[in-house]
């Protein structure tokens, strides 16, 4: 993750792009929903594309055809859901692809559909169990944004083995080989982005929990009590 230009079949290009193509005009009638209710969130907006962006162009060698590197999904998820975040991470695979030689536009879909929609999605699921709960809020951000890179790459490696089942033991064996090249360097990844979003996240409340409270993403009650920890 990102999967190469040309590595991917055409015909799992399209499909991935038909699964990608929904979730993203959901995110773009979200977006404007949001920004219409509040321009101030514009701002966290961009903080949270940005941290997408820088993160996410750090890649290392892995899997032939892929990269590791973490993904930086986490701190928006939290922030407006998976489906904003899907539509920040289209613009940011965009990017990569037309300017950094990182991903590629025929399989820009699929590349969208592991970092910015199933990463995510998992990521806004542990956020909704922790948030009500008295879990610590910088150990829910640690999780989601660990989780929601972690994800990211079993998505990435259910992607390449249905396009290239092993020879002996078909789709499962691949999966396995996938997983197991990806978690030597992603693992390690995906604890150190957890622990650096959740640093970024507790710059955040310290200097605008205001935008926090408004926007729901925790209560006014679980903000106080992580500023008393700064």
């Amino acid at each position: 993750m990102h999967i190469m230009e040309g590595f991917l079949p055409w015909q799992w290009c399209v499909i991935w792009w038909i699964i990608a193509l929904p979730c993203l005009m959901f995110g773009i009638w979200q977006l404007k929903k949001v920004l219409d209710a509040d321009r101030e969130a514009l701002p966290l907006l961009g903080v949270t594309g940005g941290f997408i962006f820088i993160l996410s162009s750090l890649k290392l060698p892995s899997v032939t055809g892929s990269c590791s590197h973490p993904t930086g999904t986490g701190l928006s998820t939290i922030s407006f859901g998976p489906w904003i975040t899907a539509v920040v991470c289209a613009i940011v695979l965009l990017f990569q692809s037309l300017f950094l030689a990182h991903g590629g536009l025929s399989v820009l879909g699929a590349n969208i559909v592991s970092m910015g929609i199933v990463g995510p999605l998992v990521g806004y699921c542990i956020y909704r169990l922790l948030r009500d709960t008295s879990v610590n809020v910088y150990i829910t951000v640690f999780l989601v944004t660990a989780l929601a890179d972690m994800f990211t790459y079993v998505t990435t490696s259910l992607e390449l083995a249905l396009a290239y089942p092993a020879e002996t033991g078909g789709f499962a064996t691949s999966f396995i080989l996938f997983m197991g090249i990806f978690a030597v360097t992603q693992i390690p990844l995906a604890i150190v982005e957890g622990v650096v979003l959740t640093l970024v996240f507790k710059y955040i409340v310290a200097l605008k929990p205001d935008i926090l409270i408004r926007l729901g993403i925790f209560s006014e009650k679980k903000i106080e009590a992580a500023r008393s920890e700064i």
